[in-house]
């Protein structure tokens, strides 16, 4: 199969992808293919659609990566102040039993939410963002918070091999794991782009580890 031919049957699987998404009202949204990397344009009415059709393309083998240029262009039913939106944020952090509301901060600027802040734990800093992903008036965010430096424990290469084997155990023993004081760099290549996130969100529960440099490759698939 040609590259061209590669390129047309993966836009095919993407296109079906995002109209079998339930969440993603898919209509509007335009797809190019370039060796593996998908591009979506158009516009989508709320950045938890974004979000949601940039993951329902992720699902798919085939892909190696996707730029994300759709549009958030909220329905007037929608659209809310800066101010609304910072305050329904805070509610939303605060409300969180796993938030660390008091230090994180919020700042929005024509509807785009940017996190700041210190957490204990990568969770909450995914946490936060999904907490504020889906209120009404967002178009995007930007997640600036940090994950506090903690003392790191000597045997932190073996936990985190040990948490690979325990949760992506086809795939740890191709993954090269580095260690330098809290930052983890991963190497090697995986079968997917859904297997390359589940190992880096393994690394990130390590004990002291404020930083992970996910450097692994999507292998190349067959589109057939």
């Amino acid at each position: 199969m040609t590259m061209q031919q590669d390129n047309k049957e993966l836009r095919k699987k993407v296109l079906n992808e995002l109209d079998w998404e339930p969440s993603v009202e898919a209509d509007d949204i335009g797809v190019a293919v370039s060796d593996g990397v998908v591009t979506l344009t158009g516009h989508v009415p709320s950045y938890a659609q974004k979000r949601a059709a940039e993951r329902a393309v992720l699902r798919l083998a085939s892909v190696k990566g996707v730029a994300n240029d759709i549009e958030v262009e909220l329905p007037e039913k929608h659209e809310r102040t800066d101010t609304d939106v910072t305050k329904a944020a805070l509610r939303a952090i605060d409300w969180h039993a796993q938030l660390p509301s008091d230090d994180i901060k919020v700042k929005v600027q024509n509807g785009w939410v940017t996190l700041e802040g210190t957490v204990d734990w990568n969770y909450q800093r995914t946490k936060a963002e999904r907490a504020v992903r889906y209120l009404v008036g967002v178009r995007g965010v930007s997640n600036h918070l940090k994950v506090k430096s903690q003392t790191t424990p000597d045997d932190i290469r073996s936990r985190i091999k040990k948490a690979l084997e325990r949760q992506v155990d086809k795939e740890a023993d191709r993954i090269s794991i580095t260690v330098d004081e809290d930052t983890v760099t991963l190497r090697g290549s995986v079968q997917s782009w859904a297997d390359r996130e589940d190992i880096e969100y393994a690394a990130w529960g390590a004990p002291g580890i404020t930083e992970v440099k996910n450097e692994l490759t999507v292998k190349r698939t067959a589109y057939a």
